[in-house]
C-alpha cells in the first residue's frame, strides 16, 4: 500500500485541486498502471477520488480518515505512532484493549467509521451514523499501573478539555465542558469521553480513552437523554475530520504528559474556564445516593466539589456519577 499511501498524501495536499496521472506515477516511482492500482485500493478504502475528464484525479473533500495522514508529522511524544483505521468494529475501546498484550502498543490509536455496541458512561449507547463522526480510542501502557495511581477522573478531564481545545483549533467553534466527560457546542452535546481502566496482562495498566465526536450528524432529539448537536451544523464549509482528529491527539498528548509531569493544576485551570457549570445549582446521582448543591469547583483528582443544601460539602469522583438536573442537563 506504500504506492496508494504516497498518491493519497498528494491528492490531499492539494486541497481538492486535481493531480495529473503522470505526476502521480513520478511520485511514486511507478507507471501509469502502478497508480491505476493505487488509485482502485484508495476507493476500495472508501476514499472520495473524482476523475476529470482531462485525465486529472482528485481527492473529495472531507477526506476519510486514513493511518498515513494522520501519523506523518504529528509531532506528539507517546500518541499516534501507530493508527489503525477501520470500516465497522464492535466498539474502537474494545479492540484498543484487545491490542494491550501486544509489545508497542503503548499510545496505539483505533479509529472506526461505524461501531455495533459503541457506548457512552453508564451503559449507555453511543449513536452515530457511518461516517458521520469521530470514533476513536487510544491505549495508554504502564508497566508499573502509574495511571492508575493518577486515576481514571484526571484522565476523563484531560480528555474532554484536549477535545475542546482541538475542535476550536481545527474548526473555530468554541466549546464548552460539563462535568464530567461531555463537550458542549451552544449548550448542546457535541462530544463525549468514556475512559476504561484494566490490568489485562503481566501488571501491566491498561487505560482505554474513548472520544466520539458529532461531525456531520448527531443523534434525533428522543434517542439520547441531553440535547445533541454536530460541527457541520455550526459551520458553512465540510468539516475535515482528519484534522479534527490529529488536533485531538496533539492536545490530548501534552495534556498527558503535564499530567505525567505533576502539572494537575494547569489540568484544573484549563477544564473550569470553559466549565459553564460553576456556581450552578445541580442534582448528581452517585454510589446510589442523590447529592442537590451548588457546584462549588471541578477538581481533576477529587471529582465534582458541591456546597449541599445543608451547607456541608461533598466531593463526588466522576466514576459512576451522573448530573441528572443542572442547566446543562
Amino acid at each position: 500500500m506504500k504506492g496508494a499511501d504516497r498518491i493519497l498524501e498528494l491528492l490531499y495536499d492539494r486541497e481538492g485541486g486535481y493531480v495529473s496521472l503522470d505526476e502521480l506515477a513520478r511520485a511514486i516511482g511507478q507507471g501509469r498502471g502502478g497508480v491505476k492500482r493505487g488509485l482502485d485500493d484508495l476507493r476500495r478504502l472508501g476514499q472520495p477520488i473524482e476523475f476529470s475528464p482531462a485525465g486529472g484525479v482528485r481527492l473529495l473533500r472531507p477526506a476519510r480518515p486514513a493511518a498515513v495522514l494522520i501519523e506523518r508529522g504529528l509531532g506528539t511524544r507517546r500518541l499516534g505512532r501507530s493508527v489503525l483505521c477501520f470500516d465497522e468494529v464492535s466498539s474502537t475501546n474494545d479492540v484498543a484493549l484487545a491490542a494491550a498484550r501486544q509489545a508497542g502498543a503503548d499510545g496505539l490509536v483505533v479509529l472506526a467509521e461505524s461501531q455495533r455496541a459503541g457506548r457512552g458512561r453508564q451503559g449507555r449507547p453511543w449513536l452515530c451514523p457511518p461516517g458521520g463522526g469521530v470514533l476513536m480510542s487510544v491505549l495508554l501502557l504502564d508497566e508499573d499501573a502509574s495511571a492508575g495511581r493518577v486515576g481514571p477522573d484526571a484522565v476523563t478531564v484531560a480528555a474532554g478539555l484536549a477535545t475542546a481545545e482541538a475542535v476550536e483549533e481545527a474548526t473555530g467553534l468554541a466549546c464548552g465542558l460539563k462535568w464530567p466527560n461531555d463537550v458542549l457546542l451552544e449548550g448542546a452535546k457535541v462530544a463525549g469521553v468514556l475512559v476504561e481502566a484494566r490490568q489485562p496482562a503481566r501488571r501491566r495498566g491498561a487505560t482505554v480513552i474513548g472520544i466520539g465526536v458529532n461531525v456531520s450528524a448527531a443523534p434525533p432529539a428522543g434517542a439520547v437523554d441531553v440535547p445533541a448537536t454536530h460541527l457541520a451544523d455550526h459551520l458553512a464549509a465540510p468539516v475535515e475530520r482528519v484534522e479534527v482528529i490529529r488536533a485531538m491527539l496533539r492536545r490530548l498528548d501534552d495534556w498527558l504528559g503535564r499530567i505525567a509531569a505533576g502539572r494537575v493544576a494547569e489540568l484544573h485551570r484549563g477544564f473550569v474556564v470553559r466549565c459553564h457549570m460553576i456556581n450552578e445549582r445541580v442534582t448528581v446521582r452517585s454510589g446510589g445516593r442523590l447529592y442537590t448543591g451548588r457546584v462549588l469547583d471541578v477538581d481533576p483528582l477529587a471529582g465534582l466539589v458541591l456546597c449541599l443544601d445543608d451547607g456541608s460539602t461533598a466531593r463526588l469522583p466522576a466514576e459512576g456519577a451522573t448530573v441528572e438536573r443542572s442547566a446543562f442537563s
